[in-house]
């Protein structure tokens, strides 16, 4: 039997599939790998990309204008600064009170104008365009020489300050004639003040950079300033010149309150005051009653705004040196000396300085007394010439007593007994009220710096928990107290406006370069103070000050006057005590026009005027005088009365005596900083007052105190707690005694 052939498996078949099988689960494998790792990969592009994407936009958001500069500086790229011009002034009937005048420089490239030494069309290029600028601009030999010493230079200022005029003849002559090379003109801009020192210190000055220093400049820079524009020049990708412009935005121009016209008619009547007098100071306020406006602002001491550095402007701080010494002197001060010489003619006496007003403030304590029905205003008062109040004794000016006198008739003669006995029949309370109403010890919100800190005014009058005896009767008549101008023109304001406080201001508008409004000021009425029937009555007793008082000088024929006298004796620090500058005052008066409907308001103060008699001379009403005689006519304020000036009671007072109690030279007042008065910003806690808040405090800071009247807190009366008021027996006199508030007027 045949055995089958047992059939051997294929082994190397098996062996060669098993093989592909897996080299194909390998390669199956490496191309998952793969994918994944392709897909992390794309992945990890994405975010990156998206990263990428985001910092190129952050990038060009926040630094694009930057890096597009930059790469234009390396495409040929150059760019000029288009300056803006900054806004005009304008007074209330658009006269334009500073503006700013375009300007060139005369720009060289002596690069270009040298050439090629050896180019014959180079050299003779250089000699015309040499030529030209001294013909038309009259430069020596040194100045261009000077000028093209540096030939790799391509920008040399040679002349400043030039025309459109100066330069329009070669602007005119490159056009042309193509052989002047190397000459280009920059253009900025100069702030002019057309009727130089008229109403400087209401405009301020502006330094390098169209910064604004002090004024409406300083107070409104923002507004004024505009923005630059700039005009580019560069080669496109190609190599084609292309021109780009940024037009500037020009400042805006401020429109103000403020007449020219009753600026002029300050300022010549002050400086023939001045002639007349010779007074260490005149400052004048001119606003309207209703409103706040405030038409005129003076101070005698001025400076040109187109030079506010002149040295000319601080020539009265020293008489005793002899002119042909003077520009020495100058020379060989200390850069702070000349700078605190400087800065005492660009301070504002109208806001910045305090003195005690004297009688003036009467007003606001007879108005407080009717308003509160504390008088009716029918009453009648017994002045024996003094007042017994504590251990001190308290004199009028009229030492003989005034007799049995109406409420108008003491106040027109200004009669310190009647006053005295209406702080009493007031009381602290009442009397604190009303000064807090009044605005007196904090800030009117004038829309100029200079005003003092609410805290440093609110230690110049006596909080109600201060208002002991003695104090509430010197308040009572005006002394021992100190405002500023401002703070007592804009209480008197709403005196006699029928009761509304306003806050004073001097800008009307902003408008824009084409005359769009930008914004609007309108009248801010911050509180009522007293009631239209007190506003009535006191307007008819202000009236009898003129006509039967101490006001007479002030009387016009065919108007009707109201007002209200002051002389405020000085103070004077000696041997580190403070007392009573004997002889030395500041004479004011505080009026207004027509009685029925009053248009407008002025407030004239007068400091020490060189008169053998200052407290008789009548400076301050014999100011106001002279500056209505024009002033009503212009205003055209009718003439409503018949009244004949030469019939008018002339009423001068007595000179006062100073007390004998009330030793004012025991009074330390170690904060002031001047020989005359103590300064206002004494260093003493501020006293809460009767708890009023500030309605309006839109106003900064001083940068310094006044020197005006003492701190009330170490004088109360000519003597405070202790010497209750050595000085007190003048009737307007701040420091009482010597010389009745309006003895001369």
């Amino acid at each position: 039997m045949s055995r089958e052939k047992k059939q051997k498996p294929n082994t190397t078949s098996n062996t060669d599939d098993v093989e592909a099988v897996r080299k194909k689960k390998k390669r199956k494998v490496f191309l998952n790998r793969q994918r994944r790792h392709l897909s992390y990969l794309m992945i990890a592009i994405v975010i990156s990309s998206a990263f990428m994407v985001g910092r190129f936009a952050y990038i060009m958001l926040k630094h694009g204008e930057e890096y597009s500069a930059e790469a234009l500086t390396q495409r040929n790229y150059t760019s000029q600064i288009i300056p803006y011009k900054r806004g005009d002034i304008r007074d209330c009937n658009g006269t334009v009170l500073a503006t700013s005048d375009k300007i060139y420089s005369l720009v060289l490239s002596p690069h270009s104008i040298i050439g090629d030494p050896d180019s014959e069309s180079d050299q003779a290029k250089r000699k015309k365009t040499i030529a030209a600028l001294k013909e038309q601009f009259r430069l020596s030999d040194t100045e261009i020489e000077e000028g093209l010493k540096n030939d790799a230079s391509k920008y040399y200022v040679v002349r400043k300050g030039l025309s459109y005029d100066e330069v329009r003849p070669f602007m005119d002559l490159m056009d042309k004639d193509g052989d002047i090379i190397g000459v280009s003109f920059e253009e900025s801009y100069e702030r002019v003040y057309p009727y130089n020192e008229l109403a400087c210190h209401v405009l301020g000055y502006v330094v390098a950079g169209n910064v604004g220093q002090g004024g409406l400049e300083d107070s409104y820079n923002e507004e004024l300033n505009g923005i630059d524009g700039r005009s580019y020049a560069f080669l496109d990708d190609g190599n084609h010149l292309q021109h780009a412009t940024e037009n500037p935005r020009n400042g805006y121009n401020l429109v103000t309150t403020i007449d020219i016209e009753v600026q002029r008619i300050i300022q010549e009547n002050a400086l023939t005051l001045q002639k007349d007098m010779n007074p260490k100071n005149i400052s004048v306020l001119v606003m309207k009653p209703k409103t706040c406006e405030i038409l005129g602002l003076y101070n005698l001491h001025q400076f040109d705004p187109n030079d506010a550095y002149n040295i000319k402007a601080i020539r009265y701080q020293y008489p005793d040196v002899a002119d042909a010494d003077y520009e020495q002197f100058v020379k060989n001060m200390s850069e702070e000396d000349y700078l605190d010489s400087l800065n005492q003619v660009w301070r504002n006496f109208v806001l910045s300085d305090t003195f005690e007003p004297g009688s003036t403030f009467k007003t606001f304590t007879l108005a407080g007394a009717l308003d509160d029905n504390i008088l009716a205003g029918d009453e009648s008062f017994y002045c024996d010439g003094h007042q017994k109040v504590a251990d001190w004794d308290i004199y009028c000016s009229e030492h003989d007593g005034h007799g049995m006198v109406d409420l108008p008739t003491a106040f027109a003669y200004s009669c310190n007994d009647t006053f005295m006995q209406i702080g009493a029949m007031m009381g602290r309370t009442v009397f604190a009220k009303y000064q807090s109403i009044f605005g007196f010890g904090r800030r009117t919100g004038i829309d100029i710096l200079g005003e003092m800190s609410n805290e440093s005014l609110s230690n110049l009058i006596y909080s109600e928990d201060r208002l002991n005896e003695v104090e509430l009767a010197t308040s009572a008549f005006g002394q021992s107290v100190s405002v500023t101008m401002i703070q007592l023109a804009t209480a008197f304001c709403s005196v006699i406006n029928g009761g509304y406080y306003y806050q004073p201001h001097i800008v009307k508008r902003i408008e824009d370069e084409n005359g769009n409004v930008i914004k609007s000021y309108g009248n801010t009425l911050i509180r009522r103070t007293i009631s239209e029937e007190t506003s009535n009555k006191m307007r008819g007793i202000l009236q009898s000050v003129v006509e039967h008082g101490t006001g007479w000088r002030t009387a016009m024929e065919g108007y009707t006057i109201g007002g209200k006298t002051g002389t405020a004796e000085k103070l004077k620090l000696e041997n580190g005590k403070l007392k009573r500058a004997d002889g030395k005052f500041i004479l004011s008066f505080i009026g207004f026009a027509p009685v029925e409907d009053p248009e407008v308001m002025i407030y004239c103060v007068v400091d020490e005027p060189d008169v053998p008699q200052q407290d008789m001379s009548g400076a301050g009403t014999e100011l106001f005088h002279r500056i209505s005689k024009e002033l009503f006519p212009y205003l055209n304020i009718y003439r409503t009365n018949d009244i004949d000036p030469e019939s008018i009671e002339k009423v001068d007072d007595p000179v006062g005596e100073i007390i004998a109690d009330g030793p004012v030279e025991d009074m330390d007042d170690e904060d002031s900083d001047d020989g005359e008065q103590a300064g206002e910003d004494d260093e003493k806690p501020a006293d809460e007052g009767d708890g009023t808040e500030p309605e309006n405090d839109g106003s900064e800071d001083s940068d310094s105190g006044g020197d005006g009247g003492e701190d009330p807190a170490d004088d109360p009366g000519g003597g405070g707690d202790e010497s209750g008021g050595d000085d007190s027996g003048g009737e307007d006199s701040d420091g009482g005694g010597a010389g009745g508030d309006d003895a001369g007027e």
